[in-house]
């Protein structure tokens, strides 16, 4: 049986082509592994799946500011790589196939001094730092956005758009509004601040809540421990997060209100969902997410306010000009077709792998 190893963590946008991977992957027999941190959310969604055996290992962030921990970081990230070695050593895998964040950079460079096949994937426009270490080690780099290969030797990327799960296109609206117990009577949206919930979209949507609830009913994913107790208010939910009822959330949504991480985009760009999208500002980033909200304002996806930006008149306005118009983005988008990158992912790893 062959054998592969998955990595990449931090943020859900690290694991999600990895979730949608798996289930082609066991489809096809492979036996698989995944190598991630001890905390980081990659453990919470993969330890749930089963027969994927999971590894934790020591990792460290790798940052461009200066901090105390850049000086402790660094051994944390060569215990991880040790670790790795000792993991990939006892399954001895056909290939290790990354999705990028810190937890990867020594699973990969362990890969390398194996001579495994690694496969790498960049989901945004300007490849991150994890990525930008590992990409000289990868057989090939996918991408998501053509800017990305500009990035890349000639040889190395290969442009694949993005990848989705499959079952995010087989929610079930009714399902949705029954889990939030909401009515067909009124639009949905959804607030996403990604896995570590954004503080001001979080307190300005909820000042905004009277008003809303007149015209919307609000699904609120405010991320770990940014629940909001002491609200109570008819056609408000609020939840951390939610993984088995997402198709269902989804599939009721009318608007989606969100940070900027490619992999969520493009997730409510395949199932034509108009975006208002609030990215992390540079001095919370790179500046990769302001690139991606940019890019899908122009093809007329998504409207954008910038962090500094976002008040709630600002935020209102741009939610009932939106809404007014969501037909045409969704026209819009409907002309975007992607093909299938799932399965052009899978026959890369199938080429690539070491018999």
């Amino acid at each position: 049986m062959r054998k592969i190893v998955l990595t990449g963590g931090g943020t859900t946008g690290h694991v999600a082509v990895n979730l949608a991977l798996i289930p082609v992957l066991k489809e096809n027999g492979w036996q698989i592994y995944y190598i991630g941190s001890h905390e980081g959310i990659e453990r919470e969604l993969i330890e749930k799946i089963p027969d994927v055996t999971y590894f934790p290992i020591s990792t460290g962030k790798l940052r461009r500011y200066f901090d105390i921990k850049n000086f402790k970081d660094p051994f944390k990230v060569l215990k991880g790589i040790a670790q790795a070695s000792k993991i990939l050593r006892k399954i001895k895998p056909n290939i290790v196939f990354s999705k990028g964040g810190f937890v990867s950079v020594p699973v990969i460079l362990s890969a390398r001094m194996k001579r495994i096949p690694i496969i790498s994937h960049e989901s945004d426009m300007s490849p991150g730092l994890a990525n930008k270490i590992s990409m000289p080690f990868a057989s090939k780099v996918c991408v998501t956005f053509p800017e990305t290969l500009n990035h890349l030797p000639e040889d190395k990327g290969i442009m694949l758009g993005a990848i989705i799960r499959n079952e995010l296109k087989n929610g079930s609206k009714q399902a949705g509004l029954d889990f939030c117990r909401f009515t067909k009577t009124k639009p949905v949206i959804l607030i996403m601040g990604g896995s570590q919930g954004a503080k001001q979209v979080n307190e300005t949507v909820r000042n905004l809540l009277p008003t809303l609830t007149q015209n919307y009913q609000i699904v609120h994913l405010c991320g770990k421990g940014k629940i909001d107790e002491s609200i109570s208010i008819p056609g408000y939910r609020q939840y951390e997060y939610v993984n088995e009822e997402l198709p269902d959330v989804l599939a009721m949504t009318d608007l989606v209100i969100s940070r900027a991480g490619s992999n969520s985009i493009y997730e409510f760009l395949s199932l034509h969902i108009p975006m208002i999208l609030v990215p992390l500002s540079l001095q919370q980033s790179r500046g990769d997410q302001i690139q991606n909200a940019s890019s899908f304002k122009k093809q007329g996806f998504a409207e954008v306010i910038q962090e500094v930006d976002l008040t709630e008149n600002k935020l209102e306005n741009k939610i009932n000009d939106i809404f007014a118009n969501r037909e045409q983005y969704k026209v819009n988008m409907a002309r975007n077709d992607i093909g299938n990158p799932l399965a052009k992912l899978y026959e890369l790893i199938e080429t690539y792998c070491k018999k």
